[in-house]
């Protein structure tokens, strides 16, 4: 059965979603200002590792997430570059599904920008005002009075003895010792130029029009209840943001539905680079296109390595990028990539399956499960996975791995990848290699027969140059072409 950590209780608990294996899954998407830099692509990954994990076990989820495209940042930057905040935010919404894509992040069922809720947002903020919960201020701005809620503080474990009366924080992002009042509808600033909308309110005082926008946590509440309705099974995101942002998800959410919000809280842990936390100023910020201009000759391998370090660190603990780490990933996808084209070329010499492959077969599968099962444990899971690659490995260098054991072999290992999302099966596809090349690798074995080293490196230069890779096997040779 499987168990997950959750934050709201500080423990594991067993999963049980609301109605039978249908999962509602929300994920706090990125402010889309800037490209996504690499936390938040990480953060991403892990987003999409539990959904895949999640199907793997037999659960249909229905997972969404939010494009935060109103916000203090957004708004700002619009500005210096003197685009409408439509066409500003649009050039990095297309930039980050361009990343998504690169790193096969592909299980979200929708992604929702929310300046396409503006109405939802005003709709829960005139409830929360009806409900005395909420109240206008002099600036024209609507506030969340944080006091009538009675458990608020209960994810972030805060401890509400020492907040000020009448404190108040109108800002979208801001510290865990600003336990204050928070803006559901910022009241219009001059900062904020053309970007702003008009909201009727009805108060005690009467009606009021309200020039504005919505604040930045309104905004995941109304969401969620657009597209999942009021309960949700899983809420994930980034550490950092239980303490305002989720915290103010439920306060918002359960004073209007009286009802639990979210059942599993699940977060990411830190980001450290070579062991330090990531900032310009030490040089160590980085996105995507940073390091495909380090390894502009191998991309491709970068995006499944990158994908490959997050799988070999648990989701909730923190990630130390570095380097030599990535590199590391790099070569272990190269050795999949490998088994897979030793799988391609190899020769079974039978057909039956013999009783201890199919030991080792269910033993594996058993505990890659048993992994996913213990609060998505990919390192555990992974483990099994090399071990099994261990195996096969072995029984093609011994010349015994059968027909429909071969068959099993990358049926399993397909199976696995659902999760995963490393593996490249096109090396798996025929490659039509060219009769001349083929006649030259022939002819460099023979100058190995004939012990002409000088000769066959020759040959194997003039292949290369061609555009193929020669691999020298027990059974002679395969070529590739790169």
């Amino acid at each position: 059965m499987l168990h997950l950590y959750n934050t709201l209780s500080r423990s594991m608990e067993p999963f049980k979603p609301l109605n039978d294996d249908k999962v509602k899954y929300y994920a706090c998407g990125p402010t889309v200002y800037n490209h996504a830099q690499i936390w938040n692509l990480c953060c991403y990954i892990f987003d999409d590792i539990v959904i895949r994990s999640l199907e793997f076990l037999g659960y249909s989820v229905d997972a969404l997430m939010n494009l935060t495209d109103i916000d203090d940042k957004t708004i700002r930057d619009s500005q210096k570059e003197h685009k409408t905040l439509r066409e500003f935010t649009q050039i990095y919404t297309d930039l980050f599904f361009q990343d998504l894509a690169k790193l096969w992040i592909k299980s979200f069922t929708r992604h929702k920008p929310i300046s396409e809720l503006v109405p939802e947002m005003i709709a829960m903020t005139q409830k929360l005002i009806d409900k005395k919960h909420a109240y206008v201020s002099d600036d024209g701005s609507v506030y969340f009075d944080i006091k009538s809620f009675k458990n608020y503080g209960n994810l972030a474990h805060l401890d509400m003895k020492g907040m000020k009366a009448g404190a108040r924080v109108k800002q979208d992002e801001y510290e865990k010792e600003s336990v204050a009042d928070f803006a559901l509808w910022k009241g219009y600033d001059k900062a904020d130029g053309a970007n702003y909308w008009e909201a009727k309110f009805q108060t005690q005082d009467g009606e009021k029009i309200l020039k504005g926008r919505p604040g930045w946590h309104i905004e995941c509440s109304a969401c969620n209840m657009w597209w999942h309705g009021e309960q949700i099974d899983i809420h994930m995101g980034w550490i950092d943001l239980i303490f305002p942002h989720h915290q103010n998800e439920i306060a918002q959410t359960e004073w209007i539905t009286w009802k639990k919000f979210c059942n599993y809280w699940m977060h990411t842990g830190h980001l450290l680079v070579d062991g330090k936390k990531m900032g310009k100023s030490l040089g160590n910020f980085y996105f995507l296109h940073d390091l495909e201009e380090k390894y502009p000759d191998k991309k491709p391998l970068l995006y499944r390595a990158f994908r490959m370090m997050c799988l070999q660190n648990r989701y909730r603990e923190n990630f130390n990028f570095t380097f030599d780490r990535l590199e590391g990933a790099m070569s272990t996808i190269s050795s999949l990539d490998n088994t897979l084209k030793r799988i391609k070329s190899y020769t079974p010499r039978n057909t039956k399956v013999r009783r201890e492959f199919r030991d080792v077969i269910q033993e594996s599968m058993g505990v890659f499960v048993e992994a996913l099962e213990n609060d998505i444990d990919t390192v555990n899971a992974l483990a099994s996975v090399f071990d099994f690659i261990t195996r096969v490995n072995r029984d093609i260098d011994d010349l015994s791995l059968t027909t429909k054991e071969v068959s099993s072999v990358i049926e399993i290992l397909k199976s696995w990848d659902m999760v995963m999302g490393v593996m490249d099966w096109n090396l798996l596809n025929e490659a039509v290699i060219p009769a001349e090349i083929t006649t030259l690798a022939e002819e460099r074995m023979e100058a190995k027969k004939n012990k002409d080293f000088a000769r066959a490196d020759a040959i194997r230069k003039q292949i290369e140059d061609a555009g193929y890779t020669l691999i020298d096997t027990k059974e002679g040779f395969t070529l590739e072409k790169k």
